[in-house]
Order: structure tokens, then sequence, then C-alpha cells
């Protein structure tokens, strides 16, 4: 069993990120009081559906649980008052559950996990007339990139509201950027956007000198542990909405670290258009650019597309897919 433990210098980071949720009161009032949190693997019943059950912490006092629903990847935050956990382990789920879209994805995703890059789901629906869009916001001294938001918002909300998107979420950028992200709360409040808040690890290291094989998440002596759980933490504490996808740092990983991530319950997201590698993006693609003001020649490919489907746009021949729908749908019906 998985417990958070922190380093002198992680727990430096999490004192400065507390004290940073301090000094905004509502954020504050939803968000302290996570502790004990932990991997902890069962199954349960809830509103007449099945659910596995991955984390396990405390809050004010009472015990809570991560839950995902394995025939629609949908997660929730249960009470203990609200199911009934049976304790399990990952072998048995993964049995129990094979024909499920949940475990259906995550044995393709560590199917596709023996190169050194892109591992995991790297491709939508295939009949999907549009994409499935992710962002990535890694750390990044720079601010959000608000007009990729505005513009979407501006070319699809008349036709499909609210509008999808797939953010892959540091831990560092929410520190450092908390007024984006109360931003893209509200946004996500009024009905604009819809937000699925992927997993991107908590500091996304990465040294330039450094090969690939021994980069990013590949660093020697990276916590794991502290990279997943610490940025559950972190989104819970900004009371955004855990997913059960991951995206490796760098789309960078090998066949070991592949099956530590889906052990932690999680599904690994690739990409088979990272629009400033000079990848095109075609129907049923799960599209990648960067968010976080670090890429402006992946934004500026994006408006490029935007533009060039604006008819499609207009007819509804192209739109926007929600990741997890994506998944469910195409792991629901494969074999």
């Amino acid at each position: 069993m998985n417990t958070i433990n922190f380093t002198f210098t992680q727990k430096i980071v999490v004192a400065f990120f507390i004290l940073l949720l301090s000094l905004n009161f509502n954020v504050y009032a939803q968000g302290i009081g996570v502790s004990n949190y932990k991997v902890y693997l069962g199954v349960g019943d809830y509103n007449n559906k099945k659910i596995i059950v991955i984390r396990q912490f405390s809050r004010a006092g009472k015990q809570f649980y991560v839950g995902i629903n394995p025939n629609d990847i949908s997660t929730s935050i249960l009470s203990s008052d609200q199911i009934k956990v049976s304790p399990s382990n990952w072998q048995q789920i993964l049995i129990g559950y094979k024909n499920t879209p949940y475990i259906k994805a995550i044995l393709a995703a560590k199917q596709q996990s023996f190169d050194l890059q892109n591992a995991g789901i790297i491709n939508g629906y295939p009949a999907d007339k549009g994409i499935v869009l992710t962002i990535d916001l890694c750390p990044s001294h720079k601010p959000l990139d608000r007009i990729v938001f505005t513009s979407l918002i501006n070319e699809f909300n008349k036709y499909e509201k609210p509008v999808p998107i797939a953010l892959s979420i540091t831990g560092r950028f929410m520190i450092t950027h908390s007024e984006d992200i109360e931003w893209l709360k509200n946004l996500e409040k009024t009905g604009y956007i819809n937000i699925t808040w992927v997993n991107h690890t908590y500091n996304h290291h990465f040294n330039p000198k450094v090969p690939l094989k021994n980069n990013f998440l590949l660093e020697p002596g990276t916590d794991l542990n502290f990279e997943i759980l610490g940025t559950e933490m972190a989104l819970l504490e900004k009371d955004l909405k855990l997913s059960a996808f991951f995206r490796f740092p760098g789309l960078v990983s090998d066949h070991q670290l592949v099956e530590d991530v889906t052990n932690y319950g999680l599904i690994p997201i690739g990409s088979d258009a990272w629009l400033a590698k000079g990848q095109v993006a075609h129907n049923g693609n799960i599209v990648l650019i960067h968010g976080n003001g670090n890429e402006p020649l992946g934004i500026k490919e994006f408006s490029n597309l935007l533009q060039k489907e604006k008819s499609a746009v207009m007819n509804k021949q192209w739109l926007l897919y929600d990741l997890r729908e994506n998944v469910e749908d195409e792991f629901e019906n494969s074999k």
C-alpha cells in the first residue's frame, strides 16, 4: 500500500503551496484538510453501479475514497457513509473487470509501452469527425495562453457547449498560476468549457543536457509516488475533479514505468498529433499543444487548424470530443 511520504524539500514545496492557498479564502475553505492520502484498492457499489476504488484519504475527520466507474471511466469522491468498500488487489481487479472500457484501456496502454516516447492511448475513436484536444500545462514562469480558450469558446460555443478540453496539469503549475486556475474554473462553472484534468506529475523534471532514457520520470531517484499522489492532492486542494488519466512528461517512459503508472489505476494518454512537432491533425486524433506560454508554434498551428476547419465546425462536421467519453466509446465495443 503506497502512502505519500515527503522529503524535506517536498515538505517545503507543499508548505509553500498551502500558504498560497491561504491567500485565497474560497480555495482555502474548500481545500484544507486532505490527509493520509494513499493508494487503496477495493470495489463497492454506489447508486446501483460498480465502483473500483483506487485511493483513500481523510478530510475534516471523515474518510473518503476516489472511485472509478469501470463502465464509463468517470470518477467520484465518495465518503465511507456512501459506499462500503471490499478490499482487493490490482490483479483481482484486472481479471474481474477485464471486459469494461476502463480495464480494456489500461491493458491497451500497457501494450503500447515499449518505445521510449508516446506510450499509452495515442489516438481517439477513428470514426469521430474531429479531434480530442489535450493541452499540457507544464511548469512555467509565463502566464496561461488564455487566447487558446477564448478562441475555442468563440469558434465552438454556438455549436458545442460546453467545449470539452483535457488539461494535463502539473503540481508546480498550480502553485504558480492560482489566478489562471481560478479563471479556468470560472469558465467551467459558467458552462463555457468542460475540463478533464489529466495528471501530468507534480514536478515534471527535465534536464536538456541528459538523454531521454535518463530524463523526465526516468531520471534516477525520481519519487513516482509523490509525482502522482502529490498532484492528485494538489487537485483536491484546488477543488478540481480527479480523472483516471495520466500523461508522461515529455511523453517519455519505458515499459516498467508504464506498468508502475497503470498499477496506480491510471490510464496513460499519449498523442498522435503534437502540433509543434510538425505532426498533422486528422479525424480521431488526440491532439497535443502546450498552453503554458512555452510553445507558441503549437498555439499558432492550432489556430491555423481552427481556421482550416471553420466551415466544417459551422456545419457540425468537425467537433471537439471529450477524452473520457472518447476512450469509453473506443473500448466499449472492442474485443
